[in-house]
């Protein structure tokens, strides 16, 4: 049986580790791109063929998708060359707050105990030694690149310096040196801990904002599905005792990306609706059930029960309501008995 290797990471160039897998394609586990993936033949040529058009900021959202699919639960997110081509590209880039979060988020998943510390090195050379791949120092620096949405370690340390401010984590720098016949090397390294606020941080993530009466709806915004939202969705979401909110009926001023994710974290769940027309999946949903997620807020997932449309493989493992044109009621009611089974009955309930 074949064993794991030390390769190249098809994405970043850096070094990586391939599983054994016999189909076609390629199981990698890459720190530089935020852990485990799979990439199919086809991508993987894209990849090669096409490396100087896939720059680092298209790395850095191909990184960010990988991210955002492990914290969806999925142990190894799917590269395609559908995704590599069509939708990586309409990725929104993460924001500083986005970003801050993530390495809590980070710290939290690599604190097996309380007072757990995380050691990395700010030496960019020293990253890319083959030799130092399975070294914990090598790999957490790595991560941290891949996690915080970085294209350089003096990012990271900045962002670790936010979290510092925000008493959500302990940092400390301090030099190494190194010294020999031949030469003697400085080597730059920080650590850092998570602290009661960042643990207090987490904690509110995964309890959602249970006081919330807001319910917010990702979908299809079209004239096709102007019936099912004011027919079924939004009725079921008022009869479970919230009050739905569709972003594009909303009136405000802010940029509307900043006024989608500041409505999500406002929100107690989301109602995911994954139907498309002939223009292709809706990005913009995938993102914002992900972005949701990510936040420990709870997604309903909904579509269209269609022989023309297809749920996207990063959602296939979730129970999606089906629905159909001709039975909106039912669709009503199972939507309605689904949030009040697994929410709960909200605070406008009659």
């Amino acid at each position: 049986m074949a064993s794991e290797k030390i390769i190249t990471c098809p994405i970043w160039r850096t070094y990586a580790i391939e599983k054994p897998f016999a189909g076609d394609g390629k199981i990698i586990d890459s720190p530089r791109a935020g852990g485990s993936y799979f990439i199919s033949g086809t991508a993987l040529a894209l990849l090669k063929m096409n490396n100087e058009y896939y720059n680092e900021y298209f790395k850095k959202r191909l990184t960010d998708y990988i991210i955002d699919q492990h914290l969806l639960g999925e142990e190894l997110p799917k590269i395609n060359s559908n995704l590599i081509e069509k939708e990586i590209n309409h990725r929104e880039d993460r924001n500083i707050f986005e970003r801050i979060d993530l390495l809590v988020e980070y710290s939290y998943k690599n604190s097996n105990l309380i007072g757990t510390v995380i050691r990395f090195s700010n030496d960019e050379p020293f990253l890319h030694n083959k030799s130092d791949i399975k070294v914990n120092t090598v790999k957490y620096s790595l991560n941290l690149l891949a996690w915080t949405s970085s294209l350089k370690m003096s990012e990271v340390m900045t962002i670790a310096e936010f979290c510092h401010e925000l008493k959500y984590i302990e940092l400390r720098k301090y030099e190494d040196f190194t010294s020999s016949m031949i030469n003697t090397k400085n080597r730059s390294f920080a650590e850092f801990m998570l602290k009661p606020a960042g643990f207090a941080k987490i904690y509110e993530k995964r309890q959602g904002r249970t006081d919330s009466a807001q319910a917010f709806v990702a979908m299809w915004f079209d004239e096709s599905m102007n019936d099912i939202y004011n027919q079924a969705i939004a009725p079921a979401i008022k009869e479970a005792g919230y009050k739905p909110l569709r972003i594009d009926r909303k009136q405000h001023n802010n940029k509307i990306d900043d006024e989608i994710i500041a409505e999500i974290r406002r929100s107690r769940f989301l109602v995911s609706d994954f139907t498309y027309g002939k223009k292709g999946m809706r990005g913009g949903v995938y993102y914002e059930a992900g972005f949701a997620h990510g936040l420990g807020i709870p997604v309903i997932f909904t579509c269209k029960n269609d022989d023309g449309v297809e749920l996207h493989f990063d959602t296939r493992q979730y129970n999606h309501i089906l629905w159909r044109e001709k039975e909106i009621e039912k669709f009503k009611k199972e939507l309605s008995d689904r949030i009040s089974a697994t929410i709960g009955d909200g605070p406008l309930k009659s």
